[in-house]
C-alpha cells in the first residue's frame, strides 16, 4: 500500500477544523499531518513536515494567500489549495498569483472534497465551479508584450502539452526527457512568461491556442481525465493545467 497524502490544515474556527479533519480522516489515503489556525502556524508546519497538500483557510489570521506565497519559496513540493467561502473572481485571481493549485468553496462535499485533494496531489488543478470564466477572461486581457517570445522551442514544446494538460511525467515520455527535465523547463517557463503558477501559464497558452493539436493518443482515467480547459465539467477536478511535482 503507498504512503498516504500528508496534509497540513490551517483554518482559524475550531469547529469547521475539527468537521474537516474528521472528513479528511475518513480515508484512509489521507493523512493530516498537522492543524494550526493562522498563517505563521501554516508555515511552519509545512516547513516541518514537508506535507503533499496545504489546505489554508483564505480569511484565517495572517491571511491564507501571504501563506501560500511563503509555502510556494519554502516548500516548492508542497501544492497549495486554498479553502475558502469567497465567490469573488479577483480573489481567485489572487490565490493563482500566490501559488496555489486548487481553490475550493467551503460548501463542497467531503466525498467532493476528498476527491479534489487527490486531483490535485496527482498533478490536476481544481478550480471552483462558475470561476474558471473569471480565470480565462483575466488571461485574456491585453499585454504588453509577447509573452512567450522569450521561450525556447523546447519551451514552447512543453507549453503546448501543459495546456493540453499532460502532466510532467507525461510530457517527459512524449517528449523523451526525463520528469526533472520537464520541471527544469517549467520554472524556466514561468520566469520568462512572468507567472507564478502553472495554473496562469496553462491559461495564458490556452489563450494563444496552443496545445490543441498536443493530444495524440493519449488518455485520462476517472475525475481528473477531462482534457483542455474548456473541456473540464463543471465542480470536477480539471487536470488541464497538469503537475508542477
Amino acid at each position: 500500500m503507498s504512503e498516504p497524502i500528508r496534509i497540513v490544515v490551517a483554518d482559524d474556527h475550531p469547529l469547521f477544523l475539527d468537521g474537516l479533519v474528521a472528513t479528511l480522516s475518513a480515508d484512509d489515503e489521507l493523512a493530516v499531518v498537522a492543524t494550526v489556525a493562522d498563517a505563521e502556524g501554516a508555515i511552519r508546519s509545512v516547513r516541518e513536515h514537508v506535507p503533499d497538500i496545504a489546505l489554508l483557510d483564505v480569511a484565517m489570521p495572517g491571511g491564507g494567500l501571504a501563506a501560500a506565497r511563503e509555502i510556494a519559496s519554502a516548500s516548492p513540493g508542497t501544492r497549495t489549495v486554498i479553502l475558502t467561502s469567497s465567490e469573488n473572481e479577483d480573489d481567485l485571481m489572487a490565490a493563482m498569483k500566490a501559488g496555489a493549485v486548487g481553490y475550493v468553496l467551503k460548501g463542497v462535499a467531503g466525498r467532493e472534497l476528498r476527491s479534489i485533494l487527490k486531483a490535485v496531489h496527482a498533478g490536476g488543478t481544481y478550480l471552483a465551479p462558475g470561476l474558471a470564466y473569471g480565470a480565462l477572461k483575466e488571461a485574456t486581457n491585453p499585454r504588453p508584450a509577447d509573452p512567450f517570445a522569450e521561450l525556447t522551442s523546447r519551451e514552447h514544446e512543453v507549453l503546448e502539452l501543459v495546456a493540453f494538460g499532460l502532466s510532467n511525467a507525461e510530457i517527459g515520455g512524449r517528449l523523451g526527457l526525463a520528469e526533472k527535465t520537464v520541471k527544469h523547463y517549467m520554472t524556466s517557463i514561468l520566469g520568462k512568461l512572468g507567472v507564478a503558477s502553472r495554473v496562469e501559464a496553462a491559461l495564458l497558452a490556452y489563450k494563444a491556442g496552443l496545445g490543441a493539436d498536443a493530444g495524440g493518443s493519449s488518455s485520462g482515467t476517472g475525475a481528473s481525465s477531462s482534457r483542455g480547459l474548456g473541456g473540464s465539467s463543471p465542480g470536477r477536478p480539471v487536470r488541464s493545467i497538469g503537475s508542477m511535482r
